[in-house]
């Protein structure tokens, strides 16, 4: 999961639990995102890349530039 991209469809921002689709095992998942830096928001269809993965189904996510 370290290092895939994947597209915000959930508003990532402090106090909210954001969404990313990511693709994994030949098809795309949703999985529950927050920032890697705190205090930090990410719109909706930003391209972010995964920095640590918490099983089953949490990313952490910082937005590609």
């Amino acid at each position: 999961m370290i290092g895939k991209q994947g597209r915000v469809t959930g508003r990532i921002a402090p106090g909210l639990v954001g969404e990313v689709m990511v693709e994994v095992r030949g098809g795309t998942e949703a999985f529950h995102a927050y920032a890697m830096t705190p205090g930090t928001e990410i719109a909706k269809n930003a391209i972010v890349v995964v920095v640590e993965y918490q099983a089953p189904r949490t990313v952490y996510v910082e937005q590609l530039m």
